[in-house]
């Protein structure tokens, strides 16, 4: 099992605007956030909501490619293990794990938008959460590695490597998704425009 996967059962999202909810012993999120993004009331529910990730099924090649001998000519030893050898930093470990401030999260190998401030929230897993990438940003790929059936994600434009997601945790957030990334993968811009959906 995942470190962290706590959650087994899904919490009320009838929640008053502009309350504070924590899940035990980890998430800490104001759900005013989601009516500033997506204008539901105290009482809708946001399982309408469906991931912006594709599919590696969709069978899109990757826009920026390189040799190994350029990445690693481009990329820190850290983010080369990291982003092309599908390496994982240790959890707590990251600069973007407690980082909340308003912007866009890029790839740190080719530069292209991920992830917004406006997703990411406060899992307490140890690595930067987000409930939703930027549409087309990220791509999902099965992984068997260490005998266990996970989804991989990777940017979609170079196929860094950027972490997992995992569905069904009991956030509340609108998709009940938690992309795991390493903070080794991003690159993080204060003000950047919001991305439109």
């Amino acid at each position: 099992m995942h470190p962290c996967s706590r959650h087994s059962s899904r919490p009320s999202l009838d929640l008053p605007i502009n309350s504070v909810v924590r899940q035990p012993g980890c998430c800490l999120l104001h759900t005013s956030m989601f009516k500033r993004l997506f204008g539901y009331s105290q009482t809708a529910s946001p399982h309408g909501f469906s991931s912006t990730s594709t599919n590696m099924s969709d069978g899109k090649a990757t826009s920026v490619v390189k040799s190994e001998e350029e990445w690693r000519t481009q990329l820190s030893p850290e983010q080369f293990r990291i982003l092309r050898q599908k390496g994982t930093e240790p959890a707590g470990t990251g600069k973007y794990d407690k980082h909340y401030e308003e912007g866009v999260y890029h790839c740190a190998g080719c530069g292209t938008p991920l992830y917004t401030s406006t997703t990411k929230f406060k899992s307490g897993c140890g690595w930067p959460a987000y409930y939703d990438s930027i549409p087309g940003a990220v791509t999902r790929h099965e992984d068997r590695t260490f005998g266990m059936l996970r989804t991989e994600i990777t940017c979609t434009a170079c196929g860094g490597h950027l972490g997992h997601v995992f569905k069904g945790e009991g956030f509340p957030t609108p998709t009940d998704e938690r992309h795991c990334v390493n903070s080794v993968s991003l690159t993080f811009n204060e003000g950047d425009p919001v991305v439109q959906k």
